[in-house]
């Protein structure tokens, strides 16, 4: 089955640690397409640009119709839609942090090491959206598995029937604040971030 995984969260938050792991226990991840190692590598830091080859692979992974991954913010996020429509089967896996603070951290730690930045602002804007975009996502989504990573992955949440259902014991701040947020969302109602009606 043609499967389109999503590794969603905001910047800073271990997407690419959580596609590494999964690297290891799934084997449909596919070609994965990450539009922030693409700026920083292909696209000699142009954002724009950067966005326009993970647009291409995108739509050839599509076209193709086969399985792929994308490491996404959610901001904007437009993919869901076109794989849904194309017969994908669609889940996600998303990963959280409490605080603004803690992501924007762990950004300076990679830059430290070499990899790449995202402005503040850009963080900023994001953490400020973040259950918006998720919300945007979720009526696509097959399934989806939420993850905290304060002190490595931890499997927090699932989304199943239109409910977010909470698991084990520990809980982060931010689930409980996701689960408080789509519980208020009018039934039927599909969000849609500020900067994802501008794309």
């Amino acid at each position: 089955m043609k499967t389109f995984t999503i590794i969603g969260g905001i910047n800073g938050t271990g997407k690419s640690s959580l596609t590494g792991v999964l690297k290891g226990q799934l084997s449909d991840l596919g070609i994965i397409i990450d539009v922030d190692k693409l700026t920083a590598t292909r696209a000699g830091g142009d954002n724009l640009k950067g966005d326009r080859i993970a647009v291409r692979r995108i739509r050839e992974c599509i076209r193709k119709g086969v399985c792929f991954t994308q490491e996404t913010t959610l901001s904007g996020f437009t993919t869901a839609q076109a794989a849904s429509a194309a017969g994908y089967r669609i889940r996600l896996f998303y990963v959280g942090l409490d605080s603004l603070e803690e992501s924007l951290q762990r950004i300076q730690n990679r830059v430290a090491h070499g990899g790449h930045d995202i402005p503040e602002q850009t963080v900023r804007r994001r953490f400020s959206t973040r259950w918006e975009a998720v919300a945007q996502v979720l009526p696509y989504c097959d399934e989806a598995t939420f993850y905290d990573n304060y002190n490595g992955f931890v499997e927090v949440a699932e989304y199943r029937n239109g409910e977010l259902l909470l698991k084990g014991d520990y809980r982060p701040a931010w689930i409980t604040e996701l689960q408080a947020f789509l519980e208020e969302l009018p039934e039927g109602e599909d969000e849609t971030t500020e900067e994802g009606k501008r794309e």
